[in-house]
């Protein structure tokens, strides 16, 4: 009876005197047809031409076989699959929570962020959160979604549209650009400021002093749904008024 042990099965194909078939179907090394010739002598073109003999299409009958450099095969293979997984984008959903009753710069800010995560590629969530006897007016919240998407359309759009889950009003949006394009985008930008840098060592100190404070100053931002000091101060007062 046959019985399986387990253990990883190779996927690599077989090679040189690893082939064990009488005949196979030859492709030299520049892709020419050679034909079906014995393995032995597939193999000694292999050594004549100082290189392997690889089964490139096991299932075939017989068997392709191609004369090439096997280790600089697997080499560039792998860095075919690096660049792959390098150039490979995940799907972000990005949340901003927003309140019915949002004070005009709260709001600029809001949606400047965004702006910011659609020009990246990302969908938006879009959370509309509703208190106390702001849940009898729905339609608060429905014109607030509306009034985003339509200050943004140039950059996404309404992949969702506003739908009320309990308490809270969701609509999600998606970008018009892909994830990859602005991947492509943000590290032309990332050469373009390296080769400037380089061009003008004099200015790459100012410049990095503006990174940083520009990057202190994100810090400060809510995004994705944080809570600002100016939300959390309001709650309390809107339930003592709401008693």
């Amino acid at each position: 009876m046959w019985c399986y042990r387990g253990g990883s099965i190779s996927t690599e194909p077989r090679i040189n005197d690893r082939i064990r078939v009488p005949e196979v179907r030859l492709v030299g090394p520049s892709g020419e047809q050679v034909g079906i010739v014995p393995l032995a002598k597939a193999l000694e073109l292999a050594q004549e031409y100082d290189l392997d003999l690889v089964e490139v299409a096991a299932s075939a009958r017989p068997p392709v076989c191609k004369l090439m450099d096997y280790g600089k095969f697997k080499y560039e293979s792998a860095m075919k699959a690096r660049e792959a997984r390098k150039n490979q984008a995940h799907t972000v959903i990005k949340e901003m929570k927003l309140r019915p009753k949002i004070d005009p710069h709260d709001y600029d800010t809001k949606k400047g962020h965004v702006v910011r995560f659609l020009k990246q590629g990302d969908k938006v969530k879009i959370t509309i959160m509703f208190r106390g006897r702001e849940q009898s007016r729905p339609e608060l919240g429905y014109r607030l979604l509306q009034r985003l998407a339509t200050d943004v359309e140039d950059l996404g759009f309404i992949e969702s549209n506003p739908k009320q889950d309990g308490r809270n009003m969701i609509m999600v949006l998606g970008p018009h650009k892909k994830k990859t394009e602005a991947m492509a985008e943000a590290r032309e930008a990332q050469a373009a400021r390296k080769a400037e840098a380089k061009a003008n060592p004099g200015r790459s100190q100012n410049a990095a002093d503006d990174d940083i404070v520009e990057g202190e100053a994100v810090e400060g931002e809510a995004v994705e749904g944080e809570t600002t000091e100016a939300e959390s101060a309001e709650a309390p007062a809107e339930a003592s008024a709401e008693a």
